[in-house]
């Protein structure tokens, strides 16, 4: 497959800005802009401007050593999101990559104070308006688990249970289209109330109304058939909204929500659509390339697929079977 995320050159008519997510002992390195520049005082992770003929990997190892000091080894830049951003008085592509080999200890060459901080301390208000994907991007995990077919909200009960010590941490999406509307608020009861403690945070699957109903939910995912008719986010900016796609119109509608993330797919073949095609890497690759909110994989997918989602600008994988138990032990 061609990586075409790893020989992006300069975007026509918008400023090509190198950024780099620098990660050492779980923290990441975030710099403060100087008063005297565009959005000057608030908080940024190191780059810059990508010159011509420069690929974005080269800008980032120039930009890193000028700014901190620090080495960056090329190969070890892994790409994370792609943001298009207009501020009105100037237009911008954040290409966003990551990086934990950098070597050295950093220092603000530049003058600018430069700090490690964790990733669950940045706030989008302290950053750029851009930055927003790329703070939910560190927050969420590489993997997003989905429950799959139970015959009861008792039963999909017993099997959240017996599946919850695989995950230890992260988020999983409670879908259970099958389940009546009361059935499933029962089991969302439930299925809350047996995760408290447990470091993973359960998303709702459904309306938006959900998210008040059930307020010690993590936040809601919502289907396509949920989010396509809403004309602004549903909920509150502290509660996480996850949606659901299936082509590039709804990928801008999920934008247009402001969600956290989106699922994208499928991917791969499914053996619930035998016989439909799926995607594929590369056009995966070039959705999520134009997609400005963190992407999972969705589709014919297994954790030894994250790696390959990740290359392709993806957050990861979503997906059912690498953690739900099977249908033989319903």
């Amino acid at each position: 497959m061609p990586n075409t995320a790893a020989n992006r050159l300069s975007v026509p008519k918008q400023v090509h800005v190198a950024v780099a997510v620098i990660i050492r002992n779980g923290r990441v390195l975030i710099a403060r802009r100087p008063d005297h520049v565009h959005q000057g005082g608030l908080l940024e992770f190191p780059g810059g401007k990508v010159e011509q003929g420069e690929s974005v990997q080269q800008a980032l190892v120039r930009e890193i050593e000028e700014e901190t000091g620090l080495t960056v080894p090329l190969e070890s830049l892994q790409p994370v999101i792609g943001i298009r951003h207009d501020y009105g008085d100037k237009q911008v592509f954040l290409d966003v990559w990551k990086t934990s080999a950098a070597k050295g200890e950093p220092e603000g060459r530049e003058g600018q104070p430069i700090d490690w901080m964790r990733p669950d301390a940045l706030q989008d208000e302290d950053f750029p308006a851009a930055n927003r994907p790329i703070i939910r991007a560190l927050s969420l995990p590489g993997n997003l688990p989905i429950t799959g077919a139970m015959a009861s909200w008792e039963n999909g009960r017993d099997r959240f249970v017996a599946a919850l010590p695989s995950l230890k941490s992260g988020l999983v999406v409670l879908r259970a289209p099958e389940l009546p509307a009361h059935d499933y608020r029962q089991l969302a009861q439930a299925v809350l109330a047996e995760s408290e403690g447990s470091g993973v945070g359960v998303l709702l699957h459904g309306c938006p109304d959900l998210a008040a109903e059930f307020p010690e939910a993590a936040g809601v995912h919502l289907p396509w058939r949920e989010a396509e008719g809403l004309p602004e986010r549903p909920v509150p900016v502290n509660r996480l909204l996850g949606v659901s796609c299936h082509s590039a119109d709804q990928l801008r509608q999920a934008e247009r929500l402001g969600a956290d993330y989106a699922v994208f797919g499928p991917v791969l073949p499914t053996a619930s659509h035998p016989g439909e095609p799926g995607l594929g890497w590369e056009e995966f690759e070039r959705q999520v390339s134009m997609a400005v909110v963190p992407v999972y994989g969705l589709g014919g997918l297994a954790l030894e697929h994250q790696t390959q989602a990740q290359a392709c600008g993806g957050q990861g994988v979503a997906g059912i079977s690498f953690w739900w138990p099977s249908h033989d032990d319903r």
